[in-house]
């Protein structure tokens, strides 16, 4: 598997360890490389997870699988054909791709410039209207599309709450002003997923119609199978 953007390691180090997958994750951070290689040895993985310094476009090889989560913010407009080529030419010819981003509901538009000036600079929230175009350009089938409408609401709100809740600790290695502008930052886009335009955007792309299930019930089936409780495997089958 191809984890595009792969942050500080997270997803790919559970896909590795509750799933088994050998996961390779690229970014372009420093400090996320070395925590993330850093991670993977702590918990015994790094024969199954390996990271590396890369551009997207730089990768080799083909992928059963190829994820992208939190990263195609930042691509940029001009760059989602060179993005979804990269995937189409990476994916394995019945292999799966996910894509998840935050997206704006009503059509390309220009990010808050505040956001984009002290918290996200360069950054770019795509409409849907502005992805399809490029993967349908790159030969890739859109399989399924899933739009998390309140979810990052609700995780925004349990951010803000965290936030208040250490922001003593935050304010001593930090300062004041920095805790004024993340609760800012917190509120104002919970605020935004919550009663304004952005959303979160769940793209499923292969080459093959046959590549995934008909249906989604597979998702619901492996999720009740990692909340049952050990040495009930007979009730997870039964649902």
């Amino acid at each position: 598997m191809l984890d595009i953007g792969c942050g500080w390691g997270g997803i790919a180090l559970t896909l590795a360890r509750d799933y088994g997958a050998k996961v390779t994750g690229i970014t372009l951070s420093t400090e996320q490389l070395g925590w993330a290689k850093a991670r993977a040895e702590a918990e015994g993985l790094s024969d199954q997870v390996s990271f590396e310094l890369l551009d997207y476009r730089a990768a080799v090889g083909g992928f059963d699988r190829i994820v992208s989560v939190g990263m195609f913010e930042h691509v940029g407009v001009f760059h989602y054909r060179a993005f979804f080529d990269t995937v189409s030419r990476r994916l394995k010819p019945d292999g799966v791709a996910l894509l998840h981003s935050i997206g704006q509901w009503n059509g390309a538009g220009i990010n808050n410039r505040w956001i984009s000036k002290y918290i996200f600079p360069g950054a770019d929230c795509p409409a849907l209207s502005e992805m399809m175009l490029a993967i349908e350009r790159s030969g890739l089938l859109t399989t399924d599309i899933e739009v998390l409408r309140l979810h990052y609401a609700e995780t925004l709100r349990h951010w803000r709450r965290r936030f208040a809740a250490s922001r003593e600790m935050i304010a001593s290695l930090y300062d004041e002003r920095f805790c004024r502008m993340f609760e800012f930052y917190l509120s104002s886009c919970e605020l935004s997923f919550r009663y304004g335009r952005l959303a979160i955007f769940q793209i499923q792309l292969a080459h093959q119609q046959t590549a995934v299930p008909l249906t989604r019930d597979y998702i619901a089936e492996s999720e009740r199978g990692l909340i049952q409780p050990p040495g009930d495997f007979r009730r997870s089958r039964s649902g």
